[in-house]
């Protein structure tokens, strides 16, 4: 497999006319009128490479500890430094019970990797999605449960002080208040929040499976929070119907207040208003695991789980675009992988700099190949 590296200054300028809202214009440039980029969205080849510059095991690790793997990383609102977190040294199940004195949450700074903070012991099992309020609060999903513990959102205080708890302390249920494996967290334009919910629907490929998922309480939804945690309302379920999930994998709000959800299982973003009506759908992205917006309205998703089997032919990448039309404009190509050799490795989560630098989240399918480090760093090209 042979990963491009190149970068094409003109992509530069067409980003910055998609952001203006130039993108019906863009568009035309990358694609000579057609609306079409010029490449290919499934492969990425053709599509340029905004962040050719790659740094492999980015951000320090406290002496004596290993990485583990993550999905989720973030940019602080309030200062441009980058929250994240590693799994405790493990990988999936229960890593941070299993190292209960072992904090995971880091905020790095941006420029050298360096600690600033270090918190979350005891706390966690596994954690999963991570947000970076407008207030420098860090909000994490727990993914899996334990007795008296899991299957909850945690906010956290930059300083590291627990101010809020969702959902129920190991407990995985559908009723109002319960939560039943969180993936991802955002608060949105006016304090509420904001929880995907579900992640076993991505695993059902037959009507039957997602029927018989429903009858279990098994989840795909979108749950909103009052800004002082009481439940407000929900919607979806395991499907494929528009408003409906075959896992809600991560979440964000663009600039008009609308709430974009990455519905890994059925290789789609889906975009709501505050109160989950539907509104539109974009299907050049893969199958998204992590996602992040700009400020200019840039999205920018991670393909972490593209393979023969679940979606074949599709390169695993970072894929980037205008929040305003489905045309892929950069594309961020992933790690060689042997045991993907036709599709390569790539991270769950992903977070842009004020720089246009793009850090990534590797998961179980690309920790490996990121020389053990559960951050990659690729930097802008000069």
């Amino acid at each position: 497999m042979t990963l491009s590296r190149s970068l094409s200054l003109g992509v530069l300028a067409t980003f910055a006319l998609v952001g203006a809202g130039c993108s019906a214009d863009a568009a035309n440039m990358q694609g000579g009128g057609s609306g079409m980029a010029a490449g290919s969205p499934i492969t990425g080849e053709g599509i340029p490479n905004p962040a050719p510059n790659v740094t492999i095991g980015w951000g320090e690790l406290p002496e004596g500890r290993v990485w583990g793997s993550t999905a989720g990383v973030d940019i602080d609102p309030t200062d441009g430094h980058v929250w994240a977190y590693e799994r405790c040294g493990g990988n999936f199940g229960q890593p941070c019970v299993d190292n209960n004195d072992i904090a995971p949450i880091f905020k790095f700074d941006r420029n050298t990797g360096a600690v600033l903070a270090n918190f979350g012991e005891g706390i966690f099992v596994t954690p999963h999605g991570i947000h970076a309020d407008d207030d420098g609060n860090v909000w994490v999903t727990d993914f899996a449960g334990v007795e008296g513990r899991g299957h909850q959102v945690h906010k956290f205080s930059p300083e590291g002080e627990l101010l809020m708890s969702l959902g129920v302390p190991g407990v995985a249920g559908s009723a109002a208040g319960q939560l039943n494996q969180p993936n991802d967290v955002v608060v949105g334009p006016n304090g509420n929040i904001y929880v995907g919910d579900g992640h076993s629907g991505q695993g059902m490929t037959s009507e039957a499976a997602m029927a018989e998922g429903r009858a279990q309480g098994l989840t795909g939804r979108i749950v909103k929070f009052s800004a002082d945690g009481e439940y407000l309302m929900e919607w979806g379920q395991i499907g494929t119907l528009h408003g409906d999930f075959r896992t809600p994998h991560a979440v964000d709000f663009d600039s008009q207040g609308r709430l974009w959800v990455a519905d890994r299982g059925n290789h789609r973003l889906e975009i709501f208003d505050q109160n989950g009506n539907y509104l539109d759908s974009r299907y050049s992205h893969g199958r998204i695991s992590g996602i992040f917006i700009t400020d200019d309205d840039m999205i920018y998703s991670i393909d972490s789980e593209s393979s023969m089997t679940s979606h074949p032919n599709w390169m695993n990448g970072v894929r980037i675009a205008s929040i305003h039309d489905d045309v892929i404009v950069g594309f961020i190509p992933p790690h060689e992988a042997d045991s993907r050799p036709l599709q390569g490795a790539a991270g769950e989560g992903v977070a842009v700099d004020a720089d246009g630098n793009v850090i990534a989240a590797e998961g179980p399918n690309s920790l490996r190949f990121a020389d053990g480090g559960a951050f990659t760093y690729y930097a802008v090209g000069m």
